[in-house]
């Protein structure tokens, strides 16, 4: 009786795996071995902090989930101690606190995971983990945007000087035969006259 109580308990905990597995943006599976206490303890609260779940879970309990959530293609990484990470939110920051932490510890290793249903080798993974994060590229973004229309303002500019510079040239141009056919003054124009002879 005690058996059939613990494998019904290890039933609905495949359920309630698989459940969490199909709601997930985000399933990471790790090798954790050669890290301290002190180390998992500080890598929980970072995944934590990346809105991210960090669990230790056994081997065939994960299998069973992800077989009954219809995600194929992990078994392999399913060997020795494995933690599993899920969020259910962004998959980048948890992604990349995953990837730095390995990179700071030799023996901790991606295995592999799943991003948005896809399944997805851990050479894959650490590509995705090393792009910039969102608020980089919405910085980059902006920045491009801002760089873009400082362009577009000295075009407008250099536009408005050229036509000012043009319109100085044809008011010249207009003013010039104005000036050469300026009506003579009268001291430029008189001619002598002759006097009339006077009678004798």
């Amino acid at each position: 009786m005690a058996s059939e109580k613990i494998l019904n308990q290890k039933k609905e905990e495949v359920t309630k795996l698989a459940n969490e597995f199909k709601e997930a943006n985000l399933i990471l599976l790790v090798d954790y071995r050669g890290i301290t206490v002190d180390d998992v303890t500080k890598l929980r609260t970072d995944v934590r902090n990346a809105n991210a779940d960090y669990r230790v879970i056994k081997n065939n309990i994960t299998g069973r989930a992800l077989k009954e959530a219809g995600i194929e293609g992990l078994e392999e990484q399913l060997v020795g101690p494995t933690a599993v990470i899920m969020s259910k939110g962004d998959y980048l920051e948890p992604a990349k606190a995953i990837y730095k932490f390995s990179k700071e510890n030799d023996f901790y290793k991606i295995k592999g995971g799943v991003i948005e249903g896809k399944v997805m080798s851990a050479e894959e993974i650490i590509t995705i983990a090393k792009l910039p994060s969102r608020e980089t590229l919405l910085s980059m973004l902006a920045g491009a945007l801002l760089a873009n229309i400082q362009k577009v303002a000295v075009a407008l500019d250099q536009v408005r000087i050229q036509k000012e510079e043009q319109g100085e040239k044809v008011s010249v141009a207009v003013e010039a035969p104005v000036a050469e056919t300026a009506e003579p003054t009268a001291e430029a124009t008189s001619e002598p006259t002759e006097e009339p002879a006077k009678a004798e």
